[in-house]
């Protein structure tokens, strides 16, 4: 697998946030992108989430009125 391409930015950050994360050896950079990884993931699911939530919906009215195919085959 090939590595990401990285891309210089520049960002405005309170001063004081930045020496303490410097303080402790903090890598700035994996930090954010790491903090955007999660951040990303949760607006993308949020955005599927919106929109197929009336296909959810559907399917989960069709569940309720006719059940599961295998509730006759479970054992447990």
């Amino acid at each position: 697998m090939s590595k990401p391409v990285k891309r210089a930015v520049n960002l405005r950050i309170d001063e004081s946030l930045i020496d303490q994360a410097k303080a402790m050896n903090i890598n700035l950079s994996q930090t954010l992108e790491t903090s955007l990884v999660a951040v990303l993931r949760e607006k993308q699911k949020a955005v599927w989430l919106a929109e197929n939530s009336e296909a959810v919906n559907a399917y989960n009215q069709r569940i309720e009125k006719q059940g599961l195919f295998s509730d006759g085959l479970r054992q447990f």
